[in-house]
């Protein structure tokens, strides 16, 4: 258990104190703006699985991710969450006009990149604690010895967080993959301003996650 709660403190402290020492101390500052990137992500090594699980917020970049990962052999189905439809969603319904919502995208995409084996999504989901909710049932349901999820890199360490949580005294297995298509670079991310944004916003979040479930 000290174990475990000495990783979170660590990982608190940088993120805690990245902001202060970037500005006094110049000569360190990029290292630890790097050590603030990479304190996002989270990646593992993969083993062959029973499924690819694509989330709602990984977007194309999950997308390219699940048919790479079907392609190389690593599992041969994938899913993809459903996102539930917003204002913007009902207003095409109630004029007449079809309307794409980003799992339908996604599927269609997977099929274009040679994906058939695609399951029917759970149901439909809003942010990562949704996800935690709903994936535990669902494996077991199908008997799902292991899966991998796909992550964009900013997202990843988070994610991988609650499913640890989520997914506790479960037989199915859980892996997180990065997806090596990214706008958000964890050495370079404060050169561009959606750099800055995407990694202040993952931080907090990161952060109020840590502050929640410190042995996590």
């Amino acid at each position: 258990m000290s174990v475990r709660w000495s990783r979170g403190v660590r990982l608190a402290v940088v993120l805690l104190v990245t902001a202060a020492v970037v500005v006094g101390v110049p000569a360190i500052r990029e290292p630890m703006l790097r050590a603030a990137g990479w304190a996002l992500v989270f990646d593992e090594p993969l083993g062959p699985a029973d499924l690819v699980v694509v989330p709602v917020d990984a977007g194309g970049a999950g997308v390219l991710e699940a048919a790479d990962l079907v392609r190389s052999g690593i599992a041969g189905r994938v899913v993809v969450f459903a996102d539930l439809p917003d204002e913007v969603d009902r207003e095409f319904s109630r004029r007449g006009v079809p309307y794409e919502n980003k799992a339908a995208w996604a599927v269609r995409h997977l099929r274009l990149l040679g994906v058939t084996a695609i399951e029917p999504p759970p149901r439909a989901v809003v942010g990562t604690e949704d996800v935690g909710a709903v994936l535990p049932d669902w494996c077991a349901q199908r008997q799902l010895r292991s899966i991998v999820v796909v992550s964009t890199p900013d997202h990843s360490r988070r994610l991988h967080r609650v499913l640890q949580r989520a997914m506790r005294d479960r037989p199915t297995r859980v892996r997180i993959r990065v997806t090596r298509h990214s706008e958000f670079d964890p050495d370079r991310w404060w050169e561009t301003r959606g750099g800055i944004r995407t990694a202040i916003t993952e931080l907090q979040k990161l952060l109020f996650d840590l502050i929640r479930h410190p042995l996590s």
